[in-house]
């Protein structure tokens, strides 16, 4: 690098600096207390954040450059170069029996060796992973982005807590039910949005999911409004009792039941006749439909199929919590889901469930950082999109390669 480049590289990197330090600014340097009515002004953080900044800014340059200056590899190989690596070990039947025996067998022993709070936070993730792949059905392949997919969740959510306040009904009655009523919201929801794409197919799906939370809001003889619905029952087991503790490893060993059910029925349609439809109709919606594709059936059925997990989930939840009101079922649910799904890498389903994890966990391990975890949690996902905007595992497409053969003639 010449002397030029390089104090180009500090001038950009001064300034990125100062940019952190006044978004910064107000988080880490002012601090009230409310109660004396004084204000600390906290300096030494504003130099922290700039010298951090200023260091990780010129580090992750010089990465940049370096990457552009050596000989890499083919533009599709490079970009999913982590998808390649974790498929092949899938691909070697001994490593993929052994690292699935290893995952197995950490998820058995997990309630017990680990305390209740660990494992109500894993039920929690393991909820997230279903739901990130249920939309991933609607986003990562069919390609239409949904900001309302947290109405499907809530949808299944009443069903089950209204029919099990008015009717008595239990869990495993009211899980398909729940499912299925979800499923007929998105399918309701498809008709409207056919013609629809981009940022209009967004504005009206998350117009859609604050019309139901607003209804379940403001309609108080139906859903109880603001106050919610408490005394939920929870999953029962064969009629037994089960205390609280007994409760979560339940809830703990039927959510990895469902996440195996869930990986492997998507799987399935992702390789199926329909998952290539949906992954015509995301690449070119035009050449989808002249190739003789009903554009309509497509759509429909990829909003059904995922809003029917966002309902099986919704009745998990209801009897996970035993209580739920309206405030559970923000937008910013939905931006959770659509995070998990584009963080992980759209249309992979190694992915989604890594990105659950990581978007699940995170904020609960963070929380040592105390006021300072949002900001770091934030952080790393910047620097994630910034660095790896395919997400973590990149969905590799299947690629098929003819080779020529000599005809050989024989008088």
């Amino acid at each position: 690098m010449t002397i030029s480049s390089v104090f180009r590289e500090i001038i950009r990197s001064s300034l990125i600096s100062l940019w952190f330090v006044f978004l910064t600014f107000p988080l880490m340097v002012i601090k009230v207390n409310p109660i004396e009515r004084v204000v600390h002004w906290r300096w030494g953080n504003m130099l922290y954040v700039a010298v951090t900044s200023f260091v990780l800014s010129l580090f992750f340059r010089e990465v940049v450059r370096r990457r552009k200056l050596r000989e890499t590899r083919p533009e599709e190989e490079n970009r999913a170069g982590i998808a390649l690596s974790i498929r092949r070990i899938f691909d070697e039947p001994g490593k993929r029996n052994m690292l699935t025996g290893i995952v197995f067998c950490f998820s058995l022993v997990f309630p017990f060796v680990f305390s209740s709070y660990q494992t109500t936070i894993m039920t929690t993730a393991l909820m997230y992973v279903v739901l990130g792949l249920g939309l991933n059905i609607v986003v990562g392949m069919a390609g239409l982005l949904d900001l309302g997919y947290v109405a499907f969740y809530a949808v299944g959510a009443y069903t089950y807590a209204l029919l099990n306040h008015h009717f008595h009904l239990g869990f495993w009655t009211v899980l398909p039910i729940g499912g299925l009523v979800a499923a007929l919201f998105g399918f309701l929801l498809g008709f409207p949005v056919l013609r629809l794409r981009g940022d209009y197919l967004a504005i009206v799906t998350l117009g859609f999911g604050e019309i139901i939370r607003l209804i379940l809001e403001n309609w108080g003889k139906f859903s109880q409004g603001p106050s919610g619905i408490a005394n939920i029952s929870r999953p029962g087991f064969f009629g037994i009792h089960l205390s609280l503790d007994s409760a979560i490893v339940y809830m703990y060993y039927l959510m990895i039941v469902f996440v195996l059910a869930t990986i492997f029925i998507v799987s399935r349609l992702q390789n199926s006749r329909l998952g290539r439809a949906w992954i015509a109709l995301r690449e070119d919606e035009t050449a989808c439909q002249v190739m003789g594709i009903d554009k309509r059936k497509t759509k429909l059925t990829a909003f059904a199929l995922g809003a029917f997990w966002a309902g099986i989930i919704g009745v998990v939840f209801a009897s996970k919590t035993t209580f739920i009101n309206p405030a559970s079922f923000t937008f910013l649910e939905s931006a959770i889901i659509l995070s998990i799904v584009v963080l992980g890498g759209m249309g992979s389903i190694i992915g989604v469930i890594m990105g659950a994890f990581i978007l699940i966990l995170m904020p609960e391990y963070l929380r040592p950082l105390s006021q300072y975890r949002m900001f770091a949690f934030g952080l790393i996902l910047v620097l994630m999109m910034v660095f790896r905007p395919q997400g973590l595992i990149a969905n590799v497409r299947s690629a098929y390669h003819f080779e020529k053969t000599k005809r050989t003639f024989h008088a």
